[in-house]
C-alpha cells in the first residue's frame, strides 16, 4: 500500500514536472512525462499498457519535437532572425526562465534577440521583428506542448482506468 501511495506520487510528480518544463525550459519535459509512464508499467502493472499506448505516445512524443521544431524555424525564417540571432533566443529563454519568471520568458529573449541583430546590423525595425519572432516561437510552440501533452496524461489516465 505504501510502496503504491510512493509510486504514484512519483508519477504525478513527473507528469508536474513535464508541465513545469513549459516554463522552466531547463527540464527536459516530455521525458520526464515519459519516466511517469515508465514507472507506472514497469512497478505497478506491466499489462494495463500495451503495444498501442506506447504507439500512440512515441507519435505524440515524435509530434511535439516536430511541432517545436517547425514552430521555432517557421517563424524565425519568416521575420529574417540571423542564427545568431536563433542561438541566442535559445540561450535568452532558458536564462530567461531563472529571471523574474515567467515574465523572464519573453522579456530576456526578446532584449537579447533585439541587441544581437542590433549589433550584427540590422535595422531597428528588422531587430524588433526577430525579437518578436523569438517570443511568439516560444509561446506557439510551449502551446502546442502543453496541448500535446495534456491529450497524452489523459490517454494515460484513460488506458490505466480501462
Amino acid at each position: 500500500m505504501l510502496t503504491s501511495i510512493l509510486l504514484w506520487t512519483l508519477i504525478i510528480i513527473c507528469f508536474v514536472l513535464a508541465f513545469i518544463a513549459l516554463i522552466k525550459p531547463i527540464i527536459p519535459g516530455v521525458p520526464v512525462l515519459w519516466i511517469g509512464f515508465l514507472i507506472y508499467h514497469f512497478c505497478i502493472n506491466r499489462e494495463e499498457l500495451g503495444l498501442f499506448f506506447w504507439t500512440i505516445m512515441v507519435i505524440f512524443t515524435a509530434f511535439i519535437f516536430i511541432v517545436d521544431f517547425i514552430a521555432n524555424k517557421y517563424f524565425l525564417k519568416k521575420y529574417g532572425s540571423t542564427k545568431t540571432g536563433e542561438r541566442v533566443g535559445c540561450l535568452a529563454v532558458i536564462v530567461g526562465s531563472f529571471i523574474f519568471p515567467p515574465f523572464g520568458l519573453i522579456i530576456v529573449p526578446f532584449i537579447s534577440v533585439f541587441v544581437t541583430e542590433k549589433v550584427q546590423g540590422k535595422t531597428t525595425k528588422e531587430a524588433l521583428k526577430s525579437s518578436w519572432a523569438t517570443v511568439i516561437s516560444f509561446l506557439s510552440s510551449s502551446l502546442a506542448k502543453a496541448i500535446l501533452q495534456i491529450i497524452m496524461v489523459i490517454l494515460f489516465f484513460i488506458f490505466v482506468i480501462m
